[in-house]
C-alpha cells in the first residue's frame, strides 16, 4: 500500500501469515522515486503478542527508523477501518503504542513518553539536552529516534538542505539526527520544517512534531499542546502526562503488486 500523513509518504508491506521477509536492499529498491515506488519510509506489519499489530519501519536509504508517527497513524486508521475497531495498540521499538479515532478525518497515536536524558536520546557524551554546545544552542528529544531542533526567527528562510545535511551527521549524534527548524507564531502555535536522517527533507514527520513541541514547552516557549504547521499540512500536538499524543489526518492512496522481475532484479544491483 502507498499512504501519506501530510505529504510525509510511506509504503506499506503487510508480511502477516508470511511472504518475503523486507530487507534493507529491498527497502533502498522500493524508496527510489525512478526506478521503485518512493517513500519517506517503509513501514512493514507483522503478527506480533501483546498488541494488535507490530510495526518495523525503514528508511529510505535502507536504514532502521526507530519510531514514525506519521506511518503509525495512517496504519493504525487502516487496520481499525478492517476490523471495525476505534482503537488499537500497536508495538513499534518505541513500545507498545496506543492509537485511537480523534473523528471522521484524523487519527490520535500517543507516541510515548520523551527521552531527556543526554543517553537516552542518545547523544555522545553527558550534557544537558536543553541547550546542546552547537551553533544556535539546539534541543535535543529522543522519540523513539533522535531529534534535533533549533528555534529560529523565521524557519522559511533557513537552508534546510544545507543545515539538515549537516545537523545529521554532527558526532554528538552518534546514531545520526533528525533536524527541526521552528519559530513560534503564538504560545500554541508553531512552524515547523524537518529535514529527516536517512531521508532528507520532507513534506512533514509526526516524531519530529512531537519532538519540537516537547523542546518549545521545556524552554517556556509555548505550553505542552500546540498546533504546528509543517510543509505538507497541520498536526495537532499534546504532551500529557501519559505520553505525546499526535493528532492528524490519514491518506490511502493505492494498493498494488510488485512484480516478480522487480523482486528479482534487487539483490543483482
Amino acid at each position: 500500500m502507498k499512504m501519506h500523513g501530510l505529504g510525509n509518504d510511506f509504503v506499506v508491506i503487510d508480511q502477516r501469515g508470511g511472504g518475503a521477509v523486507v530487507d534493507a536492499p529491498l527497502a533502498r529498491a522500493l524508496g527510489d522515486r525512478h526506478r521503485g515506488v518512493g517513500f519517506d519510509q517503509l513501514a512493514v506489519l507483522d503478527d506480533v503478542d501483546g498488541a494488535d499489530i507490530g510495526l518495523t519501519f525503514f528508511n529510505a536509504d535502507g536504514s532502521i527508523a526507530g519510531a514514525c508517527g506519521n506511518a503509525t497513524r495512517c496504519i493504525a486508521q487502516f487496520e481499525m477501518t478492517r476490523r471495525g475497531l476505534d482503537a488499537l495498540t500497536l508495538r513499534t521499538e518505541r513500545g507498545v503504542l496506543q492509537a485511537k479515532q480523534a473523528d471522521a478525518a484524523r487519527v490520535s497515536v500517543n507516541m510515548g513518553a520523551p527521552l531527556l536524558e543526554w543517553q537516552d536520546v542518545p547523544l555522545a557524551r553527558e550534557m544537558d539536552t536543553l541547550e546542546l554546545p552547537i551553533d544556535g544552542a539546539p534541543t535535543a528529544t529522543g522519540m523513539g529516534n533522535p531529534h534535533c531542533t533549533f528555534f529560529v526567527p523565521d524557519a522559511d528562510a533557513v537552508d534546510l538542505e544545507a543545515r539538515g545535511a549537516e545537523m545529521e551527521h554532527h558526532p554528538l549524534f552518534p546514531q545520526r539526527t533528525n533536524v527541526q527548524f521552528a519559530h513560534v507564531i503564538a504560545p500554541d502555535h508553531l512552524r515547523m520544517r524537518v529535514w529527516e536522517r536517512g531521508v532528507g527533507v520532507t513534506l512533514a514527520s509526526g516524531s519530529s512534531s512531537c519532538a519540537v513541541a516537547v523542546a518549545a514547552a521545556r524552554k517556556g516557549l509555548t505550553g505542552r499542546k500546540v498546533v504546528i504547521d509543517l510543509d505538507g499540512g497541520r498536526i495537532d500536538i499534546d504532551w500529557r502526562d501519559d505520553g505525546v499524543w499526535m493528532t492528524g489526518p490519514t491518506a490511502h492512496v493505492f494498493s498494488g503488486v510488485l512484480t516478480p522481475a522487480f523482486l528479482d532484479g534487487i539483490h543483482d544491483r
